[in-house]
């Protein structure tokens, strides 16, 4: 069952430890996160309310952050997915601020990471088009000073899970 264990002395992060039914639960409901609890037991083997406790004890170590409905981008007419590049020479906490107030506000941005080496940061953007993507970008300039931005548009999605791997250890 889900187990909190520290990592070390100095670390604050705490690693959760899980065994092969919370395994289980794991991997079916990253698959499909509307299953019923009758069905997720079923599958793993168990009755409803241990089930539901190791669920419960997952969300509350933070092992599931929430559930989403995964939605279709081409469907809601959002076709280009664009991955931005972003080089800047302003390092300085209100600029960071800026920008990330600026990623937030803006719904077209839906991943956004910064990076080690030469690219600071990486953002997924999903937009209707090429003009609403310059749209976007035109806005951005204009509200947060960046040194160099380079645009890929993806051609075709290879693969897309929002599935993590679960290690057999539960780290």
């Amino acid at each position: 069952m889900a187990e909190k264990t520290s990592q070390d002395a100095g670390s604050t992060q705490t690693t959760v430890r899980l065994d092969e039914v919370d395994r289980k639960i794991l991997s079916l409901l990253q698959k499909d996160a509307s299953l019923s609890l009758d069905q997720i037991a079923d599958r793993v083997g168990a009755s409803k309310t241990p089930v539901w406790n190791r669920i419960r004890k997952l969300r509350e170590a933070g092992v599931i952050r929430r559930q989403v409905a995964i939605l279709d981008p081409e469907a809601l007419g959002l076709e280009a997915c664009f991955f931005v590049l972003i080089r800047t020479s302003e390092h300085e906490k209100d600029w960071a601020a800026r920008f990330l107030q600026a990623l937030r506000d803006r719904p077209e941005v839906i991943e956004a990471h910064r990076l080690a080496g030469d690219i600071d940061y990486i953002l997924k953007v999903q937009v209707r088009n090429a003009r609403a993507y310059d749209r976007f970008y035109q806005s951005l300039i204009a509200e947060v000073k960046i040194h160099n931005v380079t645009a890929l548009l993806s051609m075709e999605e290879i693969k897309s899970t929002s599935a993590l791997p679960i290690p057999e250890t539960g780290r």
